[in-house]
């Protein structure tokens, strides 16, 4: 069962709530007293309702709905991962009161994060048309002033070279391919770990690539031929291990281990195609100079992520999405749109509106 708010309290709550209670920021503050808007809790509490049909009124008692926005909030305002999320929160009385845990126990990493894909980008909108309604009832935006501008938001990613994508491709296959074999055990094709052949070739181009001159470029070829003859054989063995999963060589013992390896096939043929099209454009750059292939790939893990050069001096190249705002007075946002593909850049501009009668209203731009 999935409740708006937390039921039942303890003595050990209001212990927490005494000892913090001069220690809250003013951020803190002020997003408590957004964040307790019934209308907010209700969205988000029927999105997590959705995740089973039956949480309604079956079911162990699952995580409120209030803690799990809070808690999305703070891992934003911080900038944390899940783990770090669920580490800080258990150690800290401050923000055990601020999410709503109290004396509760926090949920784990894992759960946050299937919490959180329950909120998707529908959920997402309803929760942002909400916050400006709510700025609005408040007088905070009345809407005489707006700012549109375009920025990159970063995914979390290594920086992106041929070398790394492959070593990733190769690792990530080969755990896969050592998760079937533990299900199936030593049937069919056997796998070969090839990890360490890799991180020698990864270790060779690293110290290669710091010489200059045509020898060091024609050595870095060398290995590169290398490297590539080692992810084109792991991803040789993942096809006949995907292959054999199909055919019902490979097969586990009961129904559910059985769907999970349907599911670590999934995974396989997807990396598969990653990893093929990491290993296409790398020949392409270091045996054919074409530096600018359609569609690269820079990351086998965040397929959608965009090279955007906006001509920073800082950071000329960035990896992301693109992603147009319009904001409004006192920094409150009341649009937004990710491009899926890189659009037009949008220049800093502000948006006045007058009004000329009591129907009639003209903008104007200004800069």
């Amino acid at each position: 069962m999935i409740d708006l708010r937390r039921q039942q309290h303890s003595f050990g709550d209001g212990f927490i709530r005494e000892t913090v209670d001069e220690l809250w920021e003013e951020w803190m503050r002020n997003a408590d007293a957004i964040l307790a808007d019934e209308d907010l809790l209700q969205i988000v509490h029927e999105a997590l309702q959705r995740r089973c049909p039956h949480s309604r009124t079956h079911g162990r008692q699952g995580t409120p709905a209030e803690v799990v926005l809070r808690m999305l909030v703070l891992k934003h305002m911080r900038d944390w991962s899940f783990a770090e999320l669920e580490r800080e929160v258990r150690g800290n009385l401050l923000y055990r009161e601020f999410t709503h845990i109290g004396a509760e126990k926090v949920p784990d990493a894992k759960t946050l994060g299937r919490l959180a894909q329950a909120l998707g980008p529908e959920i997402i909108a309803k929760i942002h048309v909400r916050l400006v309604t709510m700025a609005h009832e408040r007088a905070i935006v009345q809407g005489r002033r707006m700012r549109v501008d375009t920025t990159v938001v970063e995914t979390n990613i290594h920086y992106p070279t041929d070398s790394g994508l492959l070593g990733d491709g190769v690792r990530v296959l080969t755990r896969l391919m050592k998760k079937v074999t533990e299900i199936v055990g030593e049937v069919g094709t056997k796998l070969r770990d090839r990890r360490r052949s890799m991180q020698r070739r990864l270790v060779e181009i690293g110290r290669a690539t710091r010489s200059k001159g045509s020898a060091a470029q024609d050595r870095v070829k060398t290995i590169y031929g290398k490297l590539l003859e080692v992810a084109g054989r792991v991803v040789g063995q993942a096809k006949q291990f995907s292959a054999e999963i199909g055919e019902g060589m490979k097969q586990a013992a009961d129904v559910l281990q059985q769907a999970k390896l349907e599911g670590l096939r999934n995974q396989l043929n997807t990396f598969l195609a990653r990893v093929r099209q990491v290993i296409g454009q790398t020949k392409a750059r270091v045996f054919g100079g074409n530096t600018r292939a359609e569609g690269k790939l820079v990351s086998i893990f965040e397929p959608d992520t965009e090279i955007i050069r906006k001509g920073k001096t800082s950071k000329p190249t960035e990896f992301g999405k693109l992603v147009k705002l319009q904001e409004a007075e006192n920094q409150i946002i009341i649009a937004y749109e990710v491009y899926e593909q890189r659009g037009p850049m949008i220049r800093t501009c502000w948006y006045r509106r007058y009004r000329l009668t009591n129907s009639v209203w003209i903008v104007l731009r200004t800069w």
